[in-house]
Order: C-alpha cells, then sequence, then structure tokens
C-alpha cells in the first residue's frame, strides 16, 4: 500500500475531502491499478458530484501517473466536471426543434426561477443548468432533463412546478 500525504488545509480551502474515503475508493473498490484510472474519476466524481482538484492530485501519487495525464482525461471526457455542480442536474435542449418550439423561453425562465445571474449553478448547490444540443426526443420539444427524468413540451410556464418537484 503506497502511503501518499494528503494535501495541505491550504489546497483544499473550496471542498473538504474524505481522504480515508478517498484511499477506499482508490485501493478497496478498484487497487492501485492505473488500468481503472477513468473508473477512479468516475466514483470520485459520483461522491463529490465533480472532480475537486486536491482529489486529482492526490490521485495522482497514490497510483503513480502524472497530475496532467488525469487532469487530461477529466477535461477531454464531457462527462467528468472539474467545476462543482448542484445536486440536481437540469439539461436544456439547445437544438433546432425546441428552439423553435419555445426552448429559448423556457431556458430564460429557468435562469430567472433559480436567479442565475449569469451562473450555471445555484448558490445553494441544488441546481446546475446546462445546455445541450440534442436529448434525443425532439417530437417533444422544447425539452428538459432533470437528472435523469424527462419533461416534454415543456412550457415556460410550467417552469416552476417541474423544479418544485427536486427542492
Amino acid at each position: 500500500m503506497n502511503q501518499v500525504s494528503p494535501p495541505t488545509a491550504e489546497q483544499c480551502v473550496d471542498v473538504a475531502i474524505d481522504y480515508m474515503e478517498l484511499d477506499k475508493i482508490i485501493e478497496e473498490e478498484f487497487g492501485t491499478d492505473k488500468e481503472n484510472l477513468i473508473m477512479i474519476l468516475q466514483a470520485i466524481q459520483r461522491r463529490y458530484n465533480y472532480l475537486p482538484q486536491p482529489t486529482l492530485k492526490y490521485l495522482a501519487e497514490k497510483i503513480g501517473v502524472a497530475y496532467s495525464q488525469i487532469y487530461g482525461v477529466g477535461t477531454f471526457y464531457s462527462t467528468f466536471s472539474l467545476e462543482p455542480k448542484g445536486r440536481n442536474i437540469i439539461s436544456i435542449c439547445l437544438g433546432t426543434a425546441c428552439h423553435v418550439r419555445g426552448g429559448e423561453r423556457v431556458r430564460e425562465r429557468i435562469i430567472d426561477t433559480l436567479n442565475l445571474n449569469g451562473k450555471h449553478t445555484t448558490g445553494d448547490m441544488r441546481f446546475t443548468l446546462e445546455g445541450v444540443r440534442c436529448i434525443g426526443c425532439c417530437s417533444l420539444g422544447p425539452v428538459i432533463k432533470v437528472n435523469e427524468d424527462v419533461h416534454g413540451r415543456i412550457g415556460s410556464d410550467e417552469v416552476e412546478k417541474v423544479l418544485e418537484k427536486y427542492e
């Protein structure tokens, strides 16, 4: 078992990292085999809802892979996020079919309802809004997806009612 010192408190200002839990994820669930890098990153993201920088640095030391390589994997795949996300991810379709059916009005209503003011994530970390090009159900446009729940033919006047379900 490799002994790696956790980063200092100054390096962890954004999020409290449980290094014992991180060791459990790395060593017990996947081992320190470099081949398990993506699965380890997925487990870390499930735990924190994003990939905190201190966890990536710790992982690099723990499995003997350059931090730059781990960072590269984290930025290459769109399923990984290096920025904190809310507990509920709202994906709004910005594709043509949803756009012509009022998707932009729905997006604006979500922004207003959540008081995002140019941000993607609410201050209380409850919601993150992401624009996507297609959700895959064009005939139901406009469409939003909250976590894994698809809401089709949504009007801007229905936004508050849908979001209340996730508070």
